[in-house]
């Protein structure tokens, strides 16, 4: 195996699509992986009948809003649509209409037609579409929206809810994989602890990993392997926000790309490794050096919080007296204060605002110590 930054690192890989390169870019870095797809190779398109039919009822009257989603979804409609010879008539209908895109390969796929978006979030997220039509007067408006392989009935309600006729096309549904078996093997290795990362390329592969631990009576144990010591590595906001409802921390790179998440692989997966791990308060602290992750996301602290925490750390579940603490004080940082026992207070609130109320317990008349289990 290829020696790297990777090396000794296993990560799992959920993709369906582009899985070769993104095995390539972690082996070649020395990682070792385990691949199991989450989702079938080839969204499954709905049928032509039902998909002409909306195309259809969309072509029928004027279209104010359109919200175009998925690049792959929109190439399928607009083929579909050549096919049946609507195609021309599809483009200047959504053409006369204020067009909205999701993310850069909608864009691509709308651009491509000679359509032009108006506006599209940086996040890529329909939250902030939903945000940025909030305010509007949106009584009777025509929205049509392009759906992304999963139902966004949600969103439609939530445009109905602000007075809009929503037309929802489904142009294709992404389903889970064919042959469960690989990736019931990589729930096991979440669950067991004995893969390092976990990454992810959509959301709708998130939700099936969490559909596939649950049949297997393991989703509990998953989530908890992702709050401690497997990193869920996302691609993007998208991706990042399928995590937020199991409470998942995660890694996202600042630009949406493969390669990008690699590379952050690169440099968490180290840090990660290293340091001293602490069990507190119902929290796991890592310590390297001066960067502190709490339950797998790094807490900002200050230099007088970090100081404290460092000593505290020093002997984990060992009362440390106030005046050990105030001497590990930065250089000025009880300036201003009405007494030392102040500032050593208000650099201990300031940690426990900051990793947690209960990781830091008060021993009366003694000092502090980590909340560590005996």
């Amino acid at each position: 195996m290829t020696s790297g930054p990777l090396s000794g690192f296993t990560i799992g890989v959920t993709a369906a699509r582009k899985v070769e390169e993104q095995v390539a870019l972690l082996e070649r870095r020395g990682a070792a992986t385990v691949w199991a797809p989450a989702l079938a190779l080839d969204p499954r398109r709905v049928d032509d009948a039902t998909l002409r039919a909306v195309t259809e009822e969309v072509l029928a009257r004027p279209v104010d809003l359109f919200l175009a989603t998925t690049g792959i979804g929109m190439k399928a409609w607009f083929d579909a649509a050549e096919s049946w010879g609507l195609l021309d008539d599809l483009v200047a209908h959504l053409g006369r209409a204020e067009i909205l895109a999701r993310g850069p390969k909608s864009v691509g796929a709308l651009r491509r037609r000679g359509l032009r978006e108006l506006w599209s979030p940086e996040s890529e997220r329909f939250d902030d579409v939903l945000a940025h039509l909030r305010g509007r007067d949106l009584t009777d408006a025509h929205i049509v929206v392009q759906e992304h392989g999963q139902s966004l009935s949600m969103v439609a309600h939530a445009l109905r809810r602000l007075g809009a006729v929503v037309t929802s096309v489904a142009v294709y549904r992404v389903e889970a994989a064919e042959d469960p078996t690989p990736m019931f093997g990589l729930i096991d290795h979440i669950a067991d602890r004995s893969v390092d990362a976990v990454t992810f390329t959509s959301a709708p592969a998130v939700a099936a990993l969490m559909e596939a631990a649950a049949s297997v009576g393991r989703r509990d144990e998953v989530v908890a392997a992702f709050q401690a010591d497997v990193l869920a590595a996302s691609v993007g906001p998208v991706t990042t926000a399928a995590f937020e409802l199991w409470g998942v921390p995660t890694v996202e790179p600042d630009r949406a790309r493969l390669a990008a998440m690699v590379k952050l692989l690169e440099t968490e997966l180290p840090l990660r490794s290293a340091g001293i791990a602490i069990e507190a308060g119902g929290h796991t602290l890592r310590l390297v050096g001066d960067t502190v992750l709490v339950d797998g996301v790094e807490a900002p602290l200050t230099p007088a919080p970090l100081a404290v925490l460092q000593a505290l750390a020093e002997n984990p579940g060992a009362v440390v007296p106030r005046r050990t603490l105030l001497a590990a004080l930065p250089r000025g940082a009880g300036s201003g204060h009405a007494s030392s026992d102040h500032a050593v207070d208000m650099a201990v609130a300031r940690l426990r605002a900051a990793v947690g109320t209960k990781v830091v317990q008060t021993v009366v008349k003694r000092g502090y110590r980590l909340a560590v289990e005996s």
